[in-house]
């Protein structure tokens, strides 16, 4: 039995995981096709880090690579508005929503050198969560439709820092 078949494709498989290996992390924008459906998407609102689905707080600590929930709740102190030695999150909630079609956006405020304000968008369902997209948007927002609009306006920017 010929070995060269099972080479050459042991060499094409290691080149393409190689190439994929290399190329840069995914910025998460949000499809033209996933705008179109937001259009008419209505989310209720979530007023707290508890009332988001378990499966969205298990994604955003994953993209967070962080052992805890790393978000304070809407209005509360987080590591922009005190001093260096408390230790408080490096988020926190500015608004949420989910919708009847298990969509749910995550509006937050980022600290550090680069405070940001980022959007999430997941679609989730009691057996999978997967995380649709999300970037900086203007900071500022105060509603989850603000929010919304925002994005169907094309005011997000994708980011590799979540």
């Amino acid at each position: 039995m010929p070995r060269r078949p099972v080479s050459c494709a042991f060499v094409v498989v290691a080149s393409s995981l190689a190439v994929a290996a290399g190329q840069p992390a995914p910025t998460g924008s949000l499809s033209e096709a996933l705008r179109a459906h937001l259009k008419d998407e209505r989310f209720d609102v979530v007023t707290s880090i508890r009332g988001l689905p378990l499966g969205v707080r298990d994604e955003l600590q994953t993209m967070w690579r962080s052992q805890t929930l790393d978000i304070a709740e809407p209005g509360a102190e987080y590591q922009e508005t005190a001093g260096a030695n408390r230790p408080l999150p490096s988020r926190r909630l500015v608004a949420a929503g989910c919708s009847a079609d298990h969509h749910c956006l995550v509006y937050y405020q980022r600290s550090g050198r680069s405070r940001a304000w980022v959007v999430t968008l997941f679609q989730w369902t009691p057996a999978a969560t997967r995380f649709d997209g999300g970037g900086t948007v203007p900071g500022g927002l105060k509603t989850i439709e603000e929010v919304r609009k925002a994005i169907l306006s094309g005011r997000i920017r994708p980011t590799d820092r979540w």
